[in-house]
């Protein structure tokens, strides 16, 4: 049977041929890093071996799913899209986990693991010694770290033990430079108008694999950690609601008199319970609420309801308005939140600038409902603290 790899380019063949028992690869965009990985551990799932392969969500598998299963199409035995698992002729197998769950993997024995797009996963070093690193031992296993780098996350402190002569550990720098098939004159545009912005720490980040101290995060990661503060017991006196889009989360966060969070609620379900559950929740309190396509119909419905709702239509000038207003507000110390998936959140969230403008997102296939609606909810403190400012009213 023949089987046919990817062609590596020359700066993936570098890393091959030099790799060792622990590899950190900190890569800019279109480097090749999947493919890297994939030229890592398909060979070892071929000599007949467990391997493992681990990324942040589901999304992040369907493409190395998708690659692997066509590649060894002729030697595959059994192929479970609800297991994530491929069994081999030869008695190897490559099973498939998110990193979502930090028990992935436990119980089980590899030869080779992959951990793909490692520097969007917030909890990486704790989920590699806890769960990963004991699935080497049996077999004396090894594993690649593959990731663009995202601030001085975890990612970094492997890169670092590469760096720093660890015996077991080797680290590399590949660039999108290094990739063949991106034209170089597309990458000169890109530090061309990432320097003209003020931009060229993510430049360096994105196309360089060099982390900004910040990974392009419009908060600040220093920050984000310093507002941290347990769940307030008070009443809220403003509302966020970010409403669910696909696979997002409706999202309904409120705020007492200080900016504490003091109502944290999340949910997937139809709209009907979702109307219903809202209001329970919000009452009659001043609330912004996304209003962007199917959240029109639904602003004003909850409207209808008897609630006090503000509707806030998304777009890229006016969700950097609001991002900038919600920077402002955590750099500044007046608003705060309990650590949990928010702050994960928080963290992941990053901005981009485009020939249309600055963007602001989750990384792909993360999610930003909480950032969302905790932006929207500090809107509306701040228009309430306006309006008490301009008119002389005193709460009681």
């Amino acid at each position: 049977m023949r089987i046919e790899l990817p062609q590596p380019h020359a700066g993936q063949r570098h890393i091959l041929k030099n790799r060792k028992r622990f590899t950190v690869v900190r890569c800019g965009r279109r480097f090749g890093k999947t493919i890297l990985g994939e030229l890592d551990i398909i060979p070892t799932a071929i000599a007949g071996y467990p391997t493992g392969w681990f990324a942040p969500n589901y999304k992040y598998l369907d493409e190395p799913w998708r690659d692997m299963n066509r590649i060894l199409d002729p030697l595959i035995a059994e192929s479970s899209k609800q297991e994530r698992r491929i069994i081999l002729k030869t008695g190897g197998s490559i099973d498939f986990w998110t990193m979502d769950d930090e028990n992935c993997g436990r119980s089980r024995k590899y030869k080779k693991v992959v951990i793909d797009e490692a520097g969007l996963v917030s909890n990486l070093s704790g989920i590699f010694y806890a769960a990963i690193r004991p699935t080497l031992t049996d077999l004396g296993g090894e594993a690649m770290m593959l990731g663009t780098p995202k601030g001085r996350r975890a990612i970094q402190e492997f890169f670092q033990k590469g760096e720093q002569g660890d015996t077991d550990w080797v680290s590399f720098r590949g660039k999108t430079r290094d990739n063949p098939s991106i034209p170089t004159t597309e990458i000169d545009e890109m530090e061309k108008a990432y320097t003209k912005a003020g931009l060229r720490h993510i430049f360096l980040q994105e196309c360089e694999g060099i982390p900004a101290d910040d990974g392009g995060n419009p908060f600040g990661l220093k920050a984000i950690r310093d507002a941290i503060r347990p769940e307030s017991s008070r009443d809220a006196v403003a509302f966020g609601v970010d409403l669910a889009k696909s696979e997002d989360f409706t999202v309904v966060i409120g705020l007492d008199e200080n900016g504490c969070v003091c109502v944290i609620e999340r949910w997937q379900s139809d709209w009907g319970q979702t109307k219903r559950r809202i209001r329970d929740l919000i009452g009659t309190t001043h609330t912004v609420m996304d209003s962007t396509g199917v959240g029109d119909p639904i602003t004003e419905s909850m409207q209808s309801m008897g609630c006090n709702v503000e509707g806030f239509k998304f777009s890229m000038p006016s969700k950097q308005q609001l991002m900038e207003g919600l920077r402002d507000d955590i750099q500044g110390g007046t608003i705060s939140y309990p650590d949990g998936w928010l702050v994960a959140e928080l963290e992941s969230f990053e901005f981009e600038y485009t020939k249309m403008g600055v963007r602001y997102s989750a990384p792909a296939g993360l999610h930003d409902d909480g950032v969302c609606a905790l932006a929207l909810a500090a809107k509306g403190l701040r228009e309430r603290s306006r309006d008490y400012s301009e008119f002389g009213l005193v709460e009681f």
